[in-house]
């Protein structure tokens, strides 16, 4: 028999594949498209896939998965023997995927509660992780969504992107704000304001930009205990370098791990962003992952 709470979420939470399997989290993918090709979000080739085709120009979209491919995985959660679920997914602001989990929930054959986290990355990975630990320790499925929205709302995440070029084709950030950073030639750094990114700093070089962004979850971090994700595409080296220095200055560091944002995040970022994602534990919480 499974849980008593099953716990579903979406690839854009970029969990790693043992993470999932050992918190028994159940991680339906998005789709992206290259050329007339569609890919599942997930596997690391379709990430370098994404990230040619987004240099050489060549048209990428994504798309969310189906009411239906949500209510397999919440029947197959019934079968399991399960009695509840919790579904958390990325922002509703930046992807349909929480109302298709919504639609599937409509015709689930138990209790499925929707958890919109208002996050994408792990901001999202580290709510999922938050809530398989509350329903470890016995909670009921009330209380683990409630888990994943605190810990959700807690956590910040800011973001260096090359251009505004893409996330301006995509729809996920404003056409002036597009036309002011590519105007200036400069290196914006976005966050994510009540599930939405908006534009946050504006800086002249990579180097200072990777600084502000270091400087700026250094100062949110604080004296809490914390849990902290650099993502990149295609970038490993530095995300790698901003990792260390994050490591040696944030005095309460509960965990850090450095991932590579996945293909679906990488068609509307493009290649050479950089992210961070600091995330404060409840108090009496030990970390949920580490690398």
């Amino acid at each position: 028999m499974g849980p008593r709470v099953a716990l579903v979420t979406d690839s854009t939470a970029y969990l790693a594949a043992e993470e999932a399997a050992a918190y028994s989290i159940s991680v339906v993918p998005l789709r992206v498209v290259v050329g007339d090709t569609t890919y599942a979000e997930g596997p690391p080739s379709v990430t370098r896939l994404v990230s040619e085709a987004l240099r050489v120009g060549e048209r990428v979209t994504t798309s969310r998965p189906s009411p239906l491919d949500f209510l397999e995985v919440y029947r197959a959660a019934a079968d399991a023997g399960t009695r509840a679920v919790v579904s958390v997914h990325l922002s509703g602001e930046l992807s349909g995927t929480r109302d298709a989990a919504r639609l599937g929930a409509l015709q689930a054959p138990l209790p499925v509660t929707v958890v919109d986290s208002r996050q994408v990355g792990m901001g999202l990975g580290f709510a999922v992780l938050a809530a398989a630990g509350a329903r470890d320790r016995g909670a009921a499925a009330d209380e683990v969504a409630e888990t994943a929205r605190r810990r959700a709302a807690r956590t910040r995440t800011l973001l260096y992107v090359d251009t505004l070029e893409h996330l301006r084709k995509g729809g996920r950030i404003g056409a002036p704000q597009a036309v002011l950073g590519s105007a200036l030639a400069v290196k914006p750094i976005l966050h994510l304001v009540d599930g939405r990114l908006s534009l946050l700093a504006k800086v002249h070089t990579a180097g200072r930009a990777l600084a502000e962004l270091e400087r700026r979850t250094v100062a949110y971090a604080g004296d809490q205990d914390v849990e902290v994700a650099v993502h990149h595409l295609g970038n490993p080296g530095r995300a790698e370098e901003l990792a260390t220095r994050l490591r040696d200055r944030i005095p309460r560091l509960a965990g850090s791990v450095v991932r590579e944002a996945g293909s679906v995040i990488g068609a509307h970022v493009g290649p050479g962003m950089i992210a961070v994602v600091v995330s404060p534990l409840e108090a009496g919480v030990q970390r949920v992952t580490g690398e």
